[in-house]
């Protein structure tokens, strides 16, 4: 199972709503910042699409109005993603 490389923004109305989906999901490599939260971790998984949609779900559960900017890096590939949307994809580096 590749593993990939996440940097995102995560913003929401209710960023308290949020905070306990986040230290759940990302148990090391957020920082909290005026629009809600900074993180970058390694997730194994499927595709850059599958955990995409499994940490904005996970989010959404505990606030609707949550916003996720995201960009996944894994065998030399970083694909961006805002909320469920790809972005595009480019080399990594």
């Amino acid at each position: 199972m590749p593993s990939f490389h996440l940097v995102a923004d995560v913003s929401s109305d209710a960023p308290d709503r949020v905070r306990d989906a986040v230290a759940q999901l990302f148990p090391t490599g957020v920082t909290e910042t005026p629009q809600g939260f900074h993180i970058e971790a390694a997730l194994d998984g499927e595709s850059a699409r599958d955990l995409n949609r499994e940490v904005l779900s996970a989010l959404r559960r505990a606030e609707k109005r949550t916003r996720l900017r995201a960009a996944w890096t894994s065998e030399g590939t970083t694909e961006r993603f805002f909320d469920y949307v790809p972005k595009g994809s480019r080399p990594a580096g």
